[in-house]
């Protein structure tokens, strides 16, 4: 099977610390594309028509795309359980609260990396940072005892869409106020996946 990600990608990213966790690696290959939301790779298209990362193609199927599907498919084929049964509707939510996460910081990005300056709608990217603050508030006061509890794809989510962050919003600190969660996180990104997957 191949899997196609780009590096700096955090729904991709998500992937590749999943098959760390589970020794799946050997099985399949890691396919590295350049894409953006003007310019779509061959490859990226080929696993999904919108041209979207991250894809999975199999050769006994059809490729899938969206990470959490590919996380689910990945996992049970692992039987690694990184969605436990006693606990599957809180790991989901807290995996739909870091892809949220994820897909606000990266709309900002597109719209600071690709805009020109003179262009860009500081209204819009300040209202996306209040969604991923209000986000952040409620992983912090909700969500800290499914973040401590053994491994799970709530967990992997998040930890991948706070390295997004740290890699392209840094300056928004978003350490501040959320304290208990930012210890965590440094904990967490020290994991040997983390750090094999983490973006130059």
């Amino acid at each position: 099977m191949k899997l196609i990600v780009a590096a700096a990608s955090p729904f991709a990213r998500k992937v590749r610390v999943l098959l760390r966790e589970t020794n799946q690696l050997d099985d399949i290959e890691e396919v590295h594309v350049s894409t953006s939301p003007t310019e779509m790779d061959a490859q990226a298209l080929a696993g999904n028509p919108t041209g979207r990362i991250p894809s999975l193609i199999r050769p006994d199927g059809p490729a899938l795309y969206d990470s959490r599907v590919i996380t689910r498919f990945l996992d049970a084929r692992a039987g690694s359980k990184l969605y436990p049964d006693r606990d599957l509707w809180d790991v989901l939510t807290l995996e739909a609260t870091a892809e949220e996460i994820m897909t606000s910081t990266v709309s900002m990005s597109y719209e600071m990396r690709l805009r020109p300056q003179e262009l860009q709608w500081d209204a819009w990217l300040d209202a996306q940072w209040e969604k991923i603050s209000g986000a952040l508030d409620a992983v912090q006061n909700r969500w800290m005892a499914h973040l401590n509890a053994p491994l799970n794809m709530g967990q992997i989510g998040m930890g991948c869409a706070l390295g997004y962050i740290d890699l392209r919003h840094d300056a928004r600190n978003w350490r501040k106020g959320h304290d208990t969660l930012s210890a965590w996180f440094e904990d967490f990104k020290q994991r040997p996946s983390m750090i094999e997957t983490c973006p130059e």
